[in-house]
């Protein structure tokens, strides 16, 4: 009699808790903005549960739909494609914030680079299990270089120098680390991956020199006190919040760095307003509920019954968890700032909506993890 198949209910859990802690924040952190902007205070809130409603009913669909159809090529290709195409778009159209990042359907808008995450990792996850399963021995890519290693960098290269040109450097950076550690567990070796880190050094060091924005941001970093009203005014900020909270926090709805002092306060930076509202127990909360998603994930992969499951779970799990370590480094002032949102938490349709998807097929894979 074939095994019943059961959700992970602590993962299903902690994404619940997340996205709810998200929605409650949001409207704490968006609240007086919102109103002196729209006169609705509540807009924020209710845009993100919209995106909220949707996404749980994307998971709950890919929560009951078998993971491994997803490997069929009319799946497969589709998704890159579509994907490359809503890339391109952005730039025949109109710019929002002096980028091209968004394509937006009247108040709606969809940001391309969020679904350039999960198709990178769905595509990587099937063209390396297609490999292993022709050849006999898992280190069949260590030095196939043109039937291997380039077929799969090759479309990732593609989406990442796409979203470098609107542009988009940090979640660039995500995807090539994601991609990253596909690759690694699928088999490649630690050598290739040195060359690839050897050969991004030194471009990397080049889009932050040679771009007076990105400079001005690892300036700030490096010296936020020299110009605290320009360049180092959001770190400054942010650190603040982050040292009023204390250990038990001011209070739910009662931060001051929120009201106009923070910016991105309900997006990006959202964490120090936790830090601030909910203290050190409520910031070590947030990482706790990171740390079970990851568990879990890691979980997934590991007991998954075939090569394509494992490498999905994988990559969903670091996706996650690096735009999470990501976010918090920016907040704490660890690294230069970075237009990386906060997974289920912070706002965003397009974000909240790809952790909700890759959350329902990671569901998926789990509930074929055979009991220990």
């Amino acid at each position: 009699m074939p095994r019943r198949l059961e959700n992970d209910r602590v993962l299903f859990g902690v994404t619940l808790a997340l996205c709810l802690l998200g929605a409650v924040m949001i409207f704490s952190a968006s609240a007086v903005t919102a109103q002196q902007q729209y006169g609705h205070s509540y807009i924020f809130v209710v845009r993100q549960a919209a995106w909220l409603f949707i996404g749980l009913l994307g998971m709950f669909a890919l929560m009951r739909t078998d993971y491994r159809r997803l490997r069929e090529p009319a799946v497969i290709y589709p998704v890159v494609c579509i994907v490359l195409l809503m890339l391109v778009g952005t730039f025949f159209l109109d710019k929002s914030h002096a980028t091209h990042r968004w394509i937006k359907f009247g108040p709606v808008g969809i940001q391309p680079s969020e679904p350039a995450k999960l198709a990178t990792i769905l595509y990587l996850a099937w063209f390396m299990d297609q490999r292993r399963r022709n050849k006999a021995s898992m280190e069949f890519c260590k030095e196939d270089f043109w039937e291997t290693i380039f077929p799969a960098a090759g479309p990732i290269l593609v989406y990442v120098a796409l979203i470098l040109l609107q542009p988009d450097l940090g979640t660039s950076i995500d995807i090539l680390v994601v991609a990253a550690a596909i690759l690694f567990v699928a088999g490649l070796s630690w050598k290739w991956l040195a060359v690839g880190l050897a050969g991004a050094i030194p471009l990397v060091y080049l889009l932050i020199t040679q771009v007076a924005y990105r400079q001005a941001r690892l300036m700030a970093f490096l010296h936020p006190d020299s110009d605290p009203q320009g360049a180092g005014f959001q770190l400054l900020q942010s650190l603040i919040a982050v040292g009023s909270g204390g250990f038990t926090g001011v209070g739910l709805m009662e931060s001051k760095q929120k009201l106009f002092y923070l910016p991105e306060a309900h997006t990006d930076f959202i964490y120090a307003v936790i830090c601030e509202e909910l203290g050190f127990l409520g910031a070590i909360a947030v990482i706790a509920l990171f740390v079970v998603y990851g568990w879990r994930g890691l979980r997934a992969a590991l007991g998954a019954p075939d090569g394509f499951g494992r490498l999905l779970a994988l990559g969903i799990t670091a996706m996650v968890l690096c735009q999470a370590l990501i976010n918090f480094a920016v907040v704490l002032g660890m690294v230069p700032t970075k237009g990386i949102p906060l997974p289920f938490i912070s706002y965003g349709g397009s974000s909240l909506l790809v952790m909700l998807l890759a959350t329902g097929v990671l569901l998926n894979i789990s509930q074929r993890v055979a009991e220990a």
